[in-house]
């Protein structure tokens, strides 16, 4: 465990405000659907200015129909 920086997907951003759009969801439904608090923090997401916690990030993946790399690696494109 160190304190090096992960880097940041690139494009996760963008693809969880795909996988939102494409289930038809506004920000304050999908917030409710993952079990978010605060419709807020779901704009945080799709604004790159917060990561989601893993168990977030498996919910997101879940309502896709995609595993967790699709979302998270830049090279590959959500379906």
């Amino acid at each position: 465990m160190g304190s090096t920086k992960r880097d940041y997907p690139r494009k996760l951003a963008r693809k969880l405000a795909q996988v939102r759009t494409n289930a038809g969801l506004s920000q304050t439904e999908i917030a409710k659907e993952l079990g978010v608090k605060d419709r807020a923090i779901i704009s945080q997401f799709e604004g790159g200015k917060r990561q989601p916690s893993l168990p977030v990030l498996l919910k997101y993946a879940r309502l896709a129909r995609v595993t967790m790399d699709v979302l998270v690696d830049d090279k590959l494109k959500l379906p």
